[in-house]
Formats: structure tokens, C-alpha cells, sequence
């Protein structure tokens, strides 16, 4: 029995757009199912049922183990998900699929909150907050620091090789100024992201996007900033 396309929960933002990019990478058919986050859809029940923590990127795969649907939420179990189901870009041996699991988790864990939280910060919180703004944007500079020394002396965050951590940290860099850094100072770090937004796949995983859609202006959209910044326990 056919199975139909791997459904995708998302928005354009750097974790949506890991696994846009890892699909059209992977060339695996897929559905866009849009999360509109600004207007609270991040809580829809049917939404909430694949994905618990009331975030998006999730997807259903029908056609998952054994052939029957899985659901998968978090965007690093996503990717090692898609890595596994089509055997790529999650490294062939054990010393690769380490080093891979390494890169995506000090993105998981580091680059992604602490550039999430540089973004907030200058762009979008409504007190200024010099200690924040100061923490946060010299700790994406450690972090971009350390993604330069890593990149000087290898071609990808995993070594020799094109991966899914490289996926997961294009959208998180490819910000930099919003985040208060110089791309310049980094050259590593510059020659790694301009090979990877030259990446068609990668391309067409971030231009992902519906026309006509409402852009909430997170200056002055009040509803919209309750919804992305003031969620408490439901």
C-alpha cells in the first residue's frame, strides 16, 4: 500500500528551517503544514498531539518503522531520524556519526539558545537591558569563535564530510549581524557559510514559505509577542 508524503509542522525560522533543508537535501516528498507561531497555532491540539513541548519543527512519517507512522518532534531527533531513514549525511562510520552527534548538540544546546537569546535581546525585547544584550552577544561570539577554530582546519562541523549539523547551524549563523557580530572576523566561519547558502537544497530549504502569509511585527504586534514570549504552563 502507497504511502503519501512525510507531513511537515513549520515555520520559517532557523529551526524550521533545519529540517526544510535536510528534506530538500534528502529529496524526500514532503507536505508543508504551516505553524503560524505569532497566532498561537503552536497550541492546536492536533498539533500538541506530535509535538508535546508546543513547538515547531515536527513531522509524521507514514511510513516509518516497519512501515507504520511515526510522529518526531525536536529538531536534532528529526534530523537524526531523517539521517537514518535515508542513510545519509549522518556519518558511515562510528567516529563520524560521533562527531556528528557532537556538532548537533552543541548547536542544540549552545549556538541555537544562546542566538536565540542575543536575537531576543537586541531586536525584540521592550526594555533595553544592557547586562542581557551584553551577556548574550558575547556569548554567540565565543560560540562563532568556536565554529571558526573548528572550520579552519576542517571542511564541515563533522570533519571531511557534509552533515546534519551543518544543516542545524546555517540558519543560526547566517544571522550574524542581528546578533551583534562581524562575519569578518571570522573567516573560517565566513568561507563555511557562503559554500553553505550556495547549496541549492538549501536555498529552496529556506526560501520554504507560503505566499501571502501574515508577517506579525513583533514590535508592535502585542498578541503575537504574548504568544512567542509570554507562554506560561497550560
Amino acid at each position: 500500500m502507497p504511502h503519501g508524503p512525510i507531513q511537515l509542522y513549520y515555520w520559517p525560522t532557523p529551526n524550521g528551517w533545519k529540517i526544510s533543508i535536510m528534506l530538500e537535501e534528502c529529496a524526500l516528498p514532503y507536505a508543508l503544514n504551516m505553524v503560524d507561531i505569532g497566532a498561537g497555532a503552536q497550541f492546536e491540539p492536533a498539533l500538541l498531539a506530535i509535538s508535546p513541548n508546543n513547538r515547531m519543527p515536527a513531522i509524521v512519517d507514514p511510513a516509518g518503522p516497519d512501515g507504520a507512522p511515526i510522529s518526531v518532534f525536536e529538531s536534532g531527533a528529526i534530523l537524526q531520524y531523517l539521517a537514518r531513514k535515508v542513510g545519509r549525511f549522518g556519518g558511515t562510520t562510528e567516529r563520524e556519526r560521533v562527531a556528528v552527534a557532537e556538532w548537533l548538540f552543541w548547536q542544540v544546546g549552545g549556538l541555537g539558545p544562546m542566538a536565540g537569546q542575543a536575537n531576543h535581546f537586541r531586536i525584540y525585547a521592550q526594555e533595553n537591558i544592557p547586562y542581557a544584550i551584553q551577556r548574550y552577544t558575547d556569548e554567540v561570539n565565543r560560540l562563532f569563535g568556536v565554529m571558526n577554530r573548528r572550520l579552519e582546519r576542517n571542511a564541515y562541523l563533522a570533519g571531511a564530510f557534509y552533515s546534519i549539523a551543518d544543516m542545524a547551524c546555517v540558519g543560526w549563523t547566517k544571522g550574524w549581524e542581528r546578533m551583534g557580530q562581524d562575519i569578518e572576523a571570522f573567516p573560517h566561519l565566513k568561507r563555511w557559510l557562503d559554500a553553505m547558502l550556495a547549496r541549492p537544497a538549501v536555498q529552496r530549504g529556506i526560501a520554504l514559505d507560503v505566499p501571502g502569509r501574515r508577517k506579525s511585527n513583533l514590535a508592535t504586534d502585542e498578541e503575537a509577542r504574548k504568544m512567542l514570549f509570554g507562554q506560561r504552563a497550560r
